[in-house]
């Protein structure tokens, strides 16, 4: 994952990592927020060894990939760069979707609006939308605690606020949100890096300021957007951490009932928000074996 590469799709400008053959089946990999396409670094190969194209782009606004004019930041917007990144790299129905976090979004989305383009899905540590929505005042006081994040964004100190102590709100997002995981270091200066600059943080936060801004909606991703909280036809493995400090596995319980016919959830014991970086092995064969069902 030393090679970055760029390709252009839905009118921006991606920064991706690749392993595999160009003509193998696309894996295509989302990341989340705070983080960044290195977080891929153990599943890509082991996609590339399996047969596919295995492909982790810097979501939208995250630097090296561009920032949209528009200032689209809705979850309908990654769902449709998604779409568009199958076929920018000539993905067909073999295609799989793999997300954490704001990528799981992206392929709820993706998946629901364009089931032709993918033939399995991969979710993690974000369960679908509409039961997360739906049952949001029914938490209690940790979930609503956990979740302040979401609040200071709303705010118009939320860029101030994340960029202030070398960006130290990251960090600490990182250790509250995985607290088993102790080799965090690399992964948090990759993420500091992609929204160092400004106008990238502020990216990054028009995320969660679209999530509940109708206004900061655009109406050319309103299809992906209705496709976001409903529920789709692809089979997704979903897959959630025990320890997970940003969505408490008890918030999760729910998730099957909101997943498309043939779907499943798996919770990973002693695992928190980055399952995927804290337990590779365990990640990596449970990809492997869902996509090859």
């Amino acid at each position: 994952m030393t090679e970055l590469k760029y390709i252009n799709a839905n009118g921006l400008d991606f920064g991706y990592f690749e392993a595999g053959p160009a003509d193998a089946p696309l894996a295509l990999c989302l990341h989340g927020f705070p983080d960044s396409a290195h977080s891929w670094r153990h599943l890509l190969p082991a996609l590339a060894d399996a047969g596919y194209h295995a492909v982790a782009p810097f979501m939208r606004g995250y630097a090296p990939s561009g920032i949209p004019a528009d200032g689209a930041y809705q979850a309908g917007a990654i769902a449709a760069d998604a779409n568009a990144l199958h076929e920018a790299f000539g993905g067909d129905g073999d295609a799989v979707l793999i997300g954490h976090d704001w990528g799981a979004i992206a392929a709820y989305g993706a998946t629901g609006s364009a089931p032709g383009r993918w033939r399995r899905a991969v979710t993690m540590s974000v369960p679908p939308l509409g039961g997360v929505l739906a049952d949001f005042f029914n938490y209690d006081y940790g979930q609503f605690k956990r979740s302040f994040y979401i609040f200071l964004f709303q705010t118009p100190l939320a860029e101030a606020g994340a960029a202030a102590h070398d960006m130290a709100l990251i960090d600490g997002l990182w250790r509250d949100w995985s607290p088993g995981y102790e080799d965090a270091a690399e992964d948090i200066a990759h993420v500091k890096e992609s929204l160092r600059d400004p106008a990238h943080l502020a990216a990054a936060v028009g995320y969660y300021r679209a999530l509940f801004d109708p206004s900061r909606q655009v109406e050319a991703y309103a299809a992906e957007q209705a496709a976001v909280t409903a529920t789709g036809e692809v089979p997704i493995l979903y897959l959630h951490g025990t320890d997970d400090g940003c969505i408490g596995a008890d918030v999760v319980q729910g998730a099957p009932d909101h997943l498309p016919a043939g779907s499943r959830m798996e919770l990973v014991d002693g695992a928190g928000h980055f399952l995927h970086l804290e337990r590779p092995e365990r990640i990596n064969r449970e990809v492997l074996v869902w996509l090859a069902g």
